[in-house]
């Protein structure tokens, strides 16, 4: 199920975003922030759907988001995401 309001569910949210803006290897612990966040696949479509230039989201730097962007310019990441998010629990529960 996709989370609509996921800013308020956010790992981050009671972080300082000094700490998810930064440079280099600071990137790395921005990012271990995100690796449990319930709503990472959410804060990752949102940066790539309107191209948020900095700053970790989604557990993705912004050379990793342009990276993705470059590969699919024009795809709807949300959809993407949601759409691989789906077919992930559905093999999981297929597998159960």
């Amino acid at each position: 199920m996709w989370v609509d309001d996921w800013a308020l569910r956010a790992a981050c949210r009671t972080e300082q975003p000094d700490q998810l803006f930064v440079r280099g290897a600071e990137q790395n612990k921005a990012k271990q922030v995100c690796a449990g966040c319930p709503v990472r696949t959410e804060c990752l479509a949102e940066a790539l759907d309107n191209q948020i230039e900095w700053g970790v989201w989604g557990g993705m730097t912004e050379r990793e988001r342009r990276a993705l962007i470059r590969r699919r310019p024009t795809a709807s990441w949300r959809k993407v995401l949601e759409s691989a998010r789906d077919r992930e629990i559905a093999q999981v529960t297929a597998d159960a």
